[in-house]
């Protein structure tokens, strides 16, 4: 599918800011004063401007609200309710840090579950779709997880708990990519399944659908190169995950020690989420030749 650079910087965006709010809001790490208003204003910055990112993927961006609408069947609108949760219960939290109080500990699991919630949503929009043979597996909310929780860690400064997390980061992201390769021809999908003709014959296209481009080859057909993806991989796995897991281990604990772990982690989670946009192979592609 097209990688849109909104989409991108939403889910990467997003998905680090709600990581870090939750390890703050979990306890995990205790911050008070001016290091709590850099953490928990850090974590609201990164939650905030992923979230409206998403909106410039919209054809009518003013219409976004209307996702609040279909709680009961849209996993984006369950997003969009357990991400403004989120922000709004731990607000009294942040607050709280930030000048010296203390509140009961449930306010914090609250907001916490609520940041979970958001992330299982953001990987569930993807992974519902069975159009998307990639996605529709249990690895896609489980990296959404994974690389939010370990961003989160590494901003937190909780060192050997990033490392684990980059360790379980690479090998989850290793095994998603390796299944993620032979799960289209492994589901059986082919033009005359994509069709429903199948029980009539060998089926094969007559003539191209469109002469023309048009949306749905724009937005859902991208193919990348072999050669391109391998590399493109094997920088997200060495940004992403093993050279944060080196330096938060390496180097002393510090705030710009944490600040440039979590950068060269940013680098390899947006060259992660771009393949996991460009590799996505959709069935609508058997139509044009594409598959």
């Amino acid at each position: 599918m097209h990688p849109a650079p909104s989409v991108i910087l939403f889910t990467t965006l997003s998905g680090a800011g709600f990581g870090l709010l939750f390890v703050l809001a979990s306890g995990a790490v205790a911050v008070f004063g001016l290091e709590a208003v850099f953490l928990w204003g850090l974590g609201y910055l990164l939650a905030v401007v992923g979230l409206l990112a998403s909106t410039f993927h919209l054809g009518r961006p003013e219409r976004a609200i209307l996702a609040f609408s279909q709680w009961r069947t849209s996993w984006l609108s369950r997003e969009a309710w357990a991400s403004a949760g989120a922000i709004l219960m731990l607000a009294p939290v942040a607050l709280a840090a930030v000048f010296g109080g203390g509140l009961p500990p449930a306010f914090g699991l609250t907001g916490a579950l609520a940041c979970l919630l958001a992330l299982l949503s953001t990987g569930m929009i993807y992974a519902q779709l069975r159009t998307v043979p990639r996605w529709n597996h249990w690895t896609t909310p489980a990296l959404f997880f994974v690389w939010a929780l370990a961003g989160g860690t590494i901003l937190a400064g909780l060192p050997y708990a990033a490392a684990l997390l980059c360790a379980a980061l690479a090998v989850l992201q290793l095994a998603a990519w390796r299944s993620g390769d032979t799960r289209f021809a492994a589901r059986g999908h082919r033009l005359a399944t994509a069709t429903g003709l199948g029980s009539r014959g060998d089926v094969r296209s007559f003539a191209p659908p469109h002469t023309a481009g048009n949306y749905v080859m724009r937005e859902m057909i991208h193919v990348v190169g072999r050669r391109h993806a391998v590399k493109l991989r094997a920088l997200a796995i060495l940004l992403g995950a093993v050279l944060p897991a080196i330096l938060v281990v390496a180097l002393p604990s510090s705030l710009p020690a944490h600040v440039l772990a979590f950068a060269v982690h940013f680098a390899g989670a947006l060259a992660a989420r771009w393949l996991f946009f460009a590799e996505a192979e959709h069935v609508v592609g058997l139509f044009y030749g594409a598959r």
